[in-house]
């Protein structure tokens, strides 16, 4: 259907600087509604230039809060007495606290790679006895600063946590024999539960001194720790750590799988200390 003649209206644009005239047809009953756009462009331009006026007048009152707040703090440091004696042994005394609760984010970082909660640093002090009230700040300081270094070189380097975070199938000890149940056999270690492909991770720093195939243990991975420690990982789908690279604790050192004298997919972890299987769960919590 055509559009009515008088449905059409013409606007002449007439530009004064060169004399001529331009023409826009527009529907006629946009005309009567320009009022309207108008007055809704209008009300847009006043909510923006409101919101603009409330945004200035938000961060001004920030600003004013900031500085008064800037003002009781340089108040209240003036009001401290400092003398140069203090202010060394403060900064001492903080020094080594800083040094102490970094050891301990460090202690608990190794813990928490294992699965296990780590120590609290909201109380870091002496035990209160008689002698230790005898001993200086630095002293006492020292004396924390270096039991944690002993602590930090024992929680990393000895075999403590979860290889993986999962169930136990099988534990240390006697057992019926999987393929036979007519007869028994030592288990020298610990299973977890685990698809193929799941990742296992090592419980200590330490070096591999083995990673291959090693008998009914199929893909097999072997770490040496300090004081004589040992773990091994055994029934890998596929081993990512070669002999003779040093690792850490938390990482990867291969895939759960079922590979060797193994019945299904899972994790057999072993501890070992002078070359004799430990049970692993006396390591699994600090508390054992």
């Amino acid at each position: 259907m055509s559009q009515k003649h008088q449905d059409i209206s013409t606007v002449i644009i007439v530009n004064k600087g060169n004399q001529r005239t331009k023409t826009i047809q527009i529907k006629t009953r946009h005309l009567g509604r320009l009022k309207h756009y108008a007055f809704g462009v209008f009300g847009v331009i006043m909510l923006l230039t409101g919101t603009i006026f409330y945004l200035r007048s938000q961060n001004q009152r920030q600003e004013q809060e900031e500085k008064q707040l800037l003002t009781q703090l340089t108040k209240l440091k003036s009001s401290i007495p400092v003398t140069d004696t203090l202010a060394n042994k403060a900064n001492t005394a903080q020094a080594y606290v800083q040094d102490i609760e970094g050891k301990l984010q460090k202690i608990n970082n190794y813990l928490k790679k294992r699965g296990l909660k780590g120590f609290s640093t909201a109380a870091v002090g002496g035990n209160g006895n008689t002698e230790a009230a005898k001993l200086t700040d630095s002293e006492t300081y020292s004396l924390y600063d270096e039991y944690l270094d002993r602590l930090v070189h024992a929680v990393a380097f000895t075999p403590m946590g979860y290889p993986r975070i999962s169930s136990l199938t099988s534990f240390f000890g006697y057992r019926s024999d999987p393929f036979n149940s007519a007869h028994a056999e030592f288990h020298p270690g610990i299973d977890f539960r685990g698809a193929r492909g799941d990742e296992a991770r090592c419980t200590a720093n330490g070096k591999v001194v083995f990673a291959g195939w090693y008998g009914g243990y199929g893909n097999c991975v072997r770490i040496a720790h300090t004081n004589n420690f040992e773990t091994l990982y055994g029934h890998l789908s596929r081993i990512t750590v070669k002999v003779g690279e040093d690792v850490t604790v938390g990482e990867k050192v291969g895939e759960v799988g079922s590979t060797g004298r193994s019945t299904g997919n899972h994790l057999h972890y072993e501890v070992r200390k002078n070359g004799k299987a430990v049970n692993p769960v006396s390591f699994l919590t600090l508390n054992n």
